[in-house]
């Protein structure tokens, strides 16, 4: 420290943390760190108010209008301060060169001044009602700069301008392309990008404060078998059916009742409806067309182009006998016959309504022929077989039935390697990860060429799909003119357990016999109670009277789960590990075990913060170093490959069956009908 009027001092944590988060750059080419960009929203708002505290200002009056600057000589700064002040929901402007290069008299960081050489600078300005907005989520952490802000704002007599997020552009020049990223945010199922909250719906685009009523046509009960024995489409009752369809959806968007007034006006202004499509697979199924052949293509086309013609009709006679929608002149219908609903048809996922009505979902072929369903009552819980009906019956008909049969499809989910089943029908019943992906791309874009709106579909490819059929069906889906694609390469997360058939083990030779630790007669324990994204767990850890660690249970669900199933492997596998030989002691063993199972992500979280819990092995994790008092952060588990079998679904949080499955953009469940739509 120096003598005199002025005064510095070096702290080493200081200098230790801002070299930990990247903060120690030469301010001519300064940016905001990745690692800030990417922290949390307190690490974001506390590098924020440093930055304004240290170069910030208040200026103007409230005749003139207040604002708070950030100067610097870096503009990419100054650009990466602007993103994230939209993430608290702040607009800014950036005045560019906004100081020439000059001269001029500074203080010399000795009591004097000096003419130092000064580079262009550039300005960051908050204004309007962001003002408003940077009190209440940043501020200064000088009071003096603070008071001032407050004292400005607070004498406005009305409140500030309103912010319009709207920017002018002098010219729009191509510069090249931008590579394309996929994510999974399991907690909101939304983002921030650039400030701006992205939560998409890819078969309904909707304005604000907008809804559109949704009713799908199973167009299975349209088909007729014919005195030959051919089967074909009674299009004169899927007529009658789509008209009343129309009507009826019309009819809902006036008698439901709406939580906003905003919402209300938005809806009857537009008056949008979406007639779709379920029981496509069961209608291939009874007329004999493979998923998976030019055949099936060529109905879509026909069907979907018939709907969109009788309902768009229909739609057009409503506005006749009832009006246009009142935006009609406003729309690309203007100059065209007017219609009463602004868009009419749309493909939506049809989970739940379609076990009701007990057809198949949307455009989707079955994820499987047969699978259980858990029935709880009072006396105990049911397990019954569900098969596709289509499937029974003409299984029956064509006198291949037997329950036998019906046993070994529900294992294996589908007809691949069953003896017995003749070859046409194997053909026809083949299940979603049977059929190759092009076939699915060409389903949606058959049926997205008559769709006002998007088309919910799922393009499931198998566990062994390379980067390049990813990249085929993507542009498959380009080139065929689809508003957008879902992929699911069948096995690509790791919770997914259970597989489908019986996979080959290589002849390992046994290891020399070793001597387990015997359990004693008696042993003292512990129970822990803790959430787990599929349901409470109660994990208990006993010891030996020299307190180590000699055995773990875990308890989740009811007895004959699979869940309860896999939570019994998990404590048998590390009651081995503690009781087999080793130079480790139980608790060293223990934290390897905890290092192991930490972190480990499943498809539902629970929790957040510190109490975030990611999967059933990351709670036993916690609560197991929780029990040997451990502290020290965890690493993270090195991710598991899958062997390339097929899978049947994840464990079901709410009946724990695993036949959670992921098809028509919608997680579902086949067994108990839960779903996270």
């Amino acid at each position: 420290m120096s003598s005199g009027p002025a005064t510095s001092c070096t702290f080493s944590i200081a200098r230790a943390v801002t070299e930990k988060y990247g903060l120690t750059q030469d301010a001519k080419t300064a940016r905001i760190p990745e690692r800030v960009l990417c922290g949390s929203e307190d690490l974001q708002r506390g590098v924020l108010q440093a930055l304004f505290t240290a170069d910030g200002h208040v200026s103007g009056t409230t005749q003139k209008g207040v604002s708070v600057r950030l100067t610097s000589i870096s503009y990419p700064l100054l650009v990466d301060v602007q993103r994230m002040l939209l993430n608290f929901g702040i607009a800014s402007r950036i005045y560019q060169d906004r100081h020439a290069a000059r001269r001029a008299q500074l203080p010399d960081g000795h009591g004097g001044m000096a003419e130092y050489e000064c580079q262009p600078d550039h300005d960051l300005t908050v204004a309007r009602e962001n003002l408003v907005a940077f009190v209440r989520e940043i501020g200064f952490l000088s009071t003096a700069k603070q008071n001032r802000l407050l004292q400005l704002v607070s004498t406005y007599s009305r409140k500030p301008y309103r912010e319009t997020f709207l920017a002018r552009f002098k010219s729009l020049e191509p510069k090249g392309e931008e590579g394309v990223f996929d994510l999974k945010e399991p907690l909101t199922h939304s983002f921030v990008s650039n400030g701006f909250i992205a939560h998409n719906c890819g078969e309904q685009p909707l304005l604000p404060n907008e809804a559109c009523n949704l009713g799908s046509l199973n167009v299975s009960k349209f088909a007729r078998r014919g005195e030959d024995g051919d089967w074909s489409i009674d299009w004169d009752e899927m007529e009658r059916v789509v008209r009343l369809a129309v009507r009826f959806l019309d009819d809902v968007i006036e008698m439901n009742p709406y939580p906003l007034p905003e919402i209300d006006a938005t809806v009857k202004s537009n008056r949008r409806i979406g007639l779709g499509l379920m029981g496509w697979a069961d209608l291939l199924f009874t007329m004999g067309i493979p998923y998976d052949s030019p055949g099936a293509i060529d109905l879509a086309d026909r069907l979907m182009a018939f709907v969109k013609e009788k309902s768009h009709d229909q739609s057009a006679k409503l506005a006749e006998e009832r009006g246009p929608f009142p935006n009609w002149s406003l729309s690309i219908y203007a100059n065209d016959r007017p219609l009463r609903n602004s868009t009419v048809t749309t493909i939506a996922p049809t989970g739940t309504i379609s076990m009701i009505a007990g057809c198949s979902s949307g455009i989707e072929p079955i994820f499987a022929l047969a699978f259980e369903h858990r029935v709880r009552q009072p006396d105990g819980e049911r397990v019954l077989t569900f098969v596709n009906e289509t499937f029974e019956r003409i299984a029956k008909e064509r006198g291949f039935y037997s329950d036998a049969l019906m046993r070994e499809i529900a294992k294996r989910g589908s007809l691949d390697g069953i003896p017995g089943v003749p070859e046409d029908a194997a053909r026809i019943f083949k299940t979603s990860h049977e059929i190759n992906h092009e076939w699915h791309v060409r389903h949606q874009a058959a049926f997205q060429r008559y769709t006002d709106n998007g088309v919910s579909k799922t393009i499931n490819l198998p566990n062994s799909a390379s980067e390049e059929d990813v990249a085929r069906a993507y542009l498959l889906a380009w080139e065929l003119g689809c508003l957008g694609i879902t992929v699911f390469r069948d096995g690509c997360k790791g919770e997914q357990v259970l597989n489908v058939g019986i996979g080959t083990k290589e002849n390992v030779p046994s290891a020399a016999p070793a001597v387990i630790r015997p359990r004693p007669r008696s042993l003292n324990g512990t129970t822990y109670r803790t959430d787990t994204p599929i349901g409470t767990a109660w994990i208990t850890v006993t010891e030996t009277a020299q307190k180590e660690p000699f055995e773990v249970f875990v308890q989740v669900g009811k007895g004959g789960s699979d869940t309860m199933a896999v939570a019994e492997a998990l404590g048998r596998l590390i009651s081995l590990v503690l009781r087999l030989p080793s130079p480790f002691t139980a608790q060293r063993r223990l934290e390897e075990v905890i290092s192991q199972l930490s972190r480990i992500g499943g498809g539902q979280p629970t929790g957040f913060g510190p109490a975030k819990i990611l999967s059933l092995p990351d709670a036993l994790a916690r609560t197991l170093a929780e029990h040997i008092g451990q502290v020290k952060p965890l690493a993270e588990p090195p991710v598991a490959r899958g062997d390339g079998r097929k899978q049947i679904g994840d464990l079901c949080k709410e009946c724990g069956q695993a036949t959670f499955i992921y098809e028509e953009g919608c997680k579902k469940c086949l067994s108990c009908g839960f779903n996270e739509c």
